[in-house]
C-alpha cells in the first residue's frame, strides 16, 4: 500500500469548496474557535457568483437575513458590494416581503476572499481533494482526513464538503458536452468515489445559466428601466452605509418570433434532444421549458442585470438555455432592445453529482459516516442563499460535535433555515430544492424583518456575535418591548384629542377612551399618526425606523401571531418526542407497510419529522406514539 505523506499539522475542521456554503461553514467554524482549513480549486474564485450576481428574493431574502442574525457573512458581503437594492412584494403582507440585491460579481468575490483571509483560526489553501480518508476499525466509518490530487494528505477531525456543481460536472451546449465544474473551470472527478466506498447513494441533477451580453450593443432606449429603492435598505443589521453606487436594471420581453425559433430547434437543445437525463429546478425553468410548458403565453419577461460596475457584461435573467450557440444568438436578436446585441458568453446546462439528503441528519452530518458533513448543492438544493444557510449550520454543528455538545437544530417555527433543514431530511426530492415562503407554515412568525429578534440569542450562545453587536441588539429589542407594552397600557381619551384631529382620525363619536394599541391596530394607521397626536415615544436615534416598524407589526398582527403561536404549542409535543435511531419499524404493530418502509429509509429523529414524511399519515403517528409509550419504563 502506498503511504500518503501527511501535512505536519492536523486541523479540527476541513472545508472542501469555497462557494457560498463553504465560506459560511469555514467562517462559522473558525469564529467558534476551531482551527479550520478551507480548500478550494482556485483561490481567485472564492464565493464566485456562477449564475446571477444577485442575493435574496422571495424567501431567499429571509434566509440571508437569518444568516446575518446568526453571525454569518453573506448579508455583510452583499451590502458592501451591492449595486441595487429592492424590497419585493411591498404591496402584500409583511410575511412575504423580501429583500433582494444585485451585486458586483467580481467585487463580491474579492471582498469575501479578503475578509476570510483576515479571520483568526482560518487558513485558505488552493488544491483539489481526490479522496476522503476514513477509519473504520470494524465500526461505522469515521473521517480522518483527505488525500490531495498531487500527493499529500491533510488530517482533520471533521470534514465539510461543499462542492456545488463541481462533482463530476458535465457542461452541455446543444449536442456538445465537456467535463467542467462551471464554464472555464475543471471538475472534481474522483472525490465522489469516496461516497461509494462507504455505501452512500449518489445521483445526478442539472442546472443552467443564460448567455451574457455586451452592454454597449444593447439598445437601452427601448427597454424599461427598473430602479432600486430610495433609500436602499441593507441586508445586514450591522450595515450603516451602502458604499457602492446604485444602478438600474432593465426589463424587456420575448415574443412569438423568439418562441418560434426556440420551438423549431428543440431537438437541438441538450435537454430536449436527449443529451441530458438529469432533472433540473422546476421553478427556475429554461427558456425551452417555458416555451413548451407555457405555450399559451405570447411573451416572457426578461431582466437585463449588470454583472458589475467595472464590466460591460449583462446577465440576461430569464433565458437559461442549453440550445446551440448559433440558436441562442438567433433568438436573442428577436428580443426588443437586443436586436444588435453581442453575446460575450454562451448559456449552458450543467449536470453534477449530488448525495440525496435522506442520508444526512438535521445537523447536516451524514448519518452513517462519523464526522462527515455535507452542505449546499451536494444536498440537492439550488441557490446561493440555500447553500450559505446550510454551510453555516454545518459549520456550527461540526464544532459542537467536536466539543461533545448538543447539536444546533432550528425548529420550523424558529426560522426558514429550520424549514430548509427539516424539508431536506424528511421529504423525497426528485428535483433541486428551492426555498419558497409557501414552504413555511408559520411564515407570519418568520418574517424577514424580525430575523434578529428570533435568532440573535442563539448566535450569542454559540459565540457567533461579539459583545458590541449583541449589546446593540439588546438595546434595540428593549425599546420595541417597552413601547409595545406602553401602547397596550396607555389610553387615548376623547377629551385629550383636539377637535380637528379627532375628526381627521374618525374619533369624534368615541364615547370611551381606547388604548393606543387599539388605535394603531387600525389598518390605515401608522406609528407616525401617534406622533401627530402627540402620544408617541422618543424611540432614540439608532434604528428608529426599524423600531417603529416592529412596534406596528406587533400591534397590528397580534391576533394572527397569537394564533400561530398556539399552533406551534400544539405541535411541540410531537417535535420534542425523540425516535430511537435503533427502532425497528417493521416490528411496530399496527404500522402500515408503506409507512414502515419510508420511516426505515429516512430514519426521522422526532415524531414531528416523521409526521411530515410523505406516505406517513396521522394514524401511523398515533401507532408510533403508543409504541414509544410502551417502551418507556414504568414510573415508581
Amino acid at each position: 500500500m502506498v503511504q500518503v505523506p501527511v501535512m505536519s499539522e492536523c486541523y479540527d475542521i476541513v472545508v472542501i469548496g469555497a462557494g457560498h456554503a463553504g465560506c459560511e461553514a469555514a467562517f462559522a467554524a473558525a469564529r467558534m474557535g476551531s482551527r479550520t482549513l478551507m480548500l478550494t480549486m482556485n483561490l481567485d474564485h472564492i464565493a464566485l457568483m456562477s449564475c446571477n450576481p444577485a442575493v435574496g428574493g422571495l424567501a431567499k431574502g429571509h434566509l440571508v437575513r437569518e444568516i446575518d442574525a446568526l453571525g454569518g457573512v453573506m448579508g455583510v458581503a452583499t451590502d458592501q458590494t451591492g449595486i441595487q437594492f429592492r424590497m419585493l412584494n411591498m404591496s402584500k403582507g409583511p410575511a412575504v416581503r423580501a429583500p433582494r440585491a444585485q451585486s458586483d460579481k467580481r467585487l463580491y468575490s474579492q471582498w469575501m476572499k479578503q475578509f476570510l483571509e483576515s479571520v483568526p483560526n482560518l487558513e485558505l489553501m488552493q488544491g483539489t481533494a481526490s479522496r476522503i480518508i476514513y477509519d473504520t476499525n470494524g465500526r461505522q466509518p469515521r473521517v480522518c482526513g483527505i488525500e490531495l490530487e498531487y500527493g499529500g494528505r491533510i488530517d482533520c477531525r471533521a470534514l465539510i464538503i461543499t462542492t456545488g456543481t463541481f462533482l463530476d460536472g458535465l457542461i452541455h451546449v446543444g449536442n456538445r458536452s465537456h467535463v467542467a465544474g462551471r464554464a472555464g473551470e475543471r471538475s472534481a472527478d474522483t472525490l465522489s468515489r469516496s461516497f461509494t466506498e462507504v455505501g452512500l447513494m449518489t445521483g445526478r441533477l442539472k442546472t443552467g445559466t443564460p448567455p451574457r451580453l455586451e452592454r454597449r450593443t444593447v439598445n437601452w432606449d427601448v427597454v424599461e428601466p427598473q430602479h432600486g429603492d430610495v433609500p436602499p435598505q441593507p441586508f445586514s443589521y450591522l450595515t450603516k452605509r451602502l458604499p457602492q453606487p446604485q444602478v438600474p436594471c432593465h426589463i424587456t420581453y420575448t415574443n412569438e418570433e423568439t418562441h418560434k425559433i426556440i420551438r423549431d430547434n428543440l431537438d437541438k437543445s441538450a435537454m430536449y434532444g436527449g443529451y441530458i437525463q438529469s432533472v433540473g429546478p422546476r421553478y427556475c425553468p429554461s427558456i425551452e421549458d417555458k416555451c413548451v410548458r407555457f405555450a399559451d403565453k405570447d411573451r416572457h419577461q426578461i431582466f437585463l442585470e449588470p454583472e458589475g460596475l467595472t464590466t460591460s457584461e449583462i446577465y440576461v435573467n430569464g433565458v437559461s438555455t442549453s440550445l446551440p450557440e448559433d440558436v441562442q444568438r438567433q433568438f436573442i436578436h428577436t428580443i426588443r432592445g437586443l436586436e444588435q446585441a453581442r453575446m460575450t458568453r454562451v448559456g449552458y446546462a450543467i449536470e453534477y453529482t449530488f448525495v440525496p439528503p435522506s442520508q444526512i441528519g438535521a445537523t447536516f452530518e451524514v448519518k452513517d459516516v462519523d464526522g462527515l458533513f455535507l452542505a449546499g448543492q451536494i444536498n440537492g438544493t439550488t441557490g446561493y442563499e440555500e447553500a450559505a444557510g446550510q454551510g453555516l449550520l454545518a459549520g456550527v454543528n461540526a464544532v459542537l460535535k467536536l466539543r461533545g455538545e448538543e447539536p444546533f437544530v432550528l425548529r420550523r417555527d424558529e426560522a426558514y433555515l429550520g424549514v430548509l433543514a427539516d424539508d431536506l431530511v424528511t421529504k423525497e426530492h426528485s428535483e433541486p430544492y428551492r426555498m419558497f415562503t409557501s414552504r413555511a407554515e408559520y411564515r407570519l412568525l418568520l418574517r424577514q424583518d424580525n430575523a434578529d429578534l428570533r435568532l440573535m440569542d442563539h448566535a450569542r450562545r454559540l459565540g457567533l456575535v461579539d459583545d458590541a453587536h449583541y449589546s446593540r441588539f439588546q438595546y434595540y429589542r428593549k425599546r420595541i418591548d417597552k413601547e409595545v407594552n406602553r401602547l397596550r397600557e396607555t389610553s387615548l381619551r376623547p377629551s385629550e384629542i383636539p377637535p380637528d384631529l379627532a375628526e381627521a382620525y374618525d374619533l369624534s363619536d368615541m364615547q370611551k377612551g381606547i388604548t393606543l394599541s387599539q388605535f394603531l391596530a387600525r389598518p390605515e394607521m401608522r406609528y407616525e399618526d401617534l406622533r401627530k397626536l402627540g402620544v408617541a415615544s422618543d424611540l432614540g436615534e439608532d434604528d428608529t425606523a426599524r423600531v417603529e416598524e416592529q412596534v406596528e407589526l406587533a400591534v397590528k398582527y397580534a391576533g394572527y401571531i397569537a394564533r400561530q403561536q398556539n399552533q406551534v404549542t400544539r405541535m411541540a409535543g410531537l417535535e420534542g418526542k425523540q425516535l430511537p435511531t435503533s427502532l425497528n419499524y417493521e416490528s411496530v404493530r399496527g404500522l402500515r407497510r408503506e409507512a414502515s418502509v419510508k420511516l426505515a429509509a429516512l430514519r426521522p429523529e422526532t415524531l414531528g419529522q416523521a409526521s411530515r414524511i410523505a406516505g406517513v399519515n396521522p394514524a401511523d403517528i398515533s401507532v408510533l406514539l403508543i409504541h414509544l409509550r410502551t417502551r418507556e419504563p414504568a414510573k415508581a
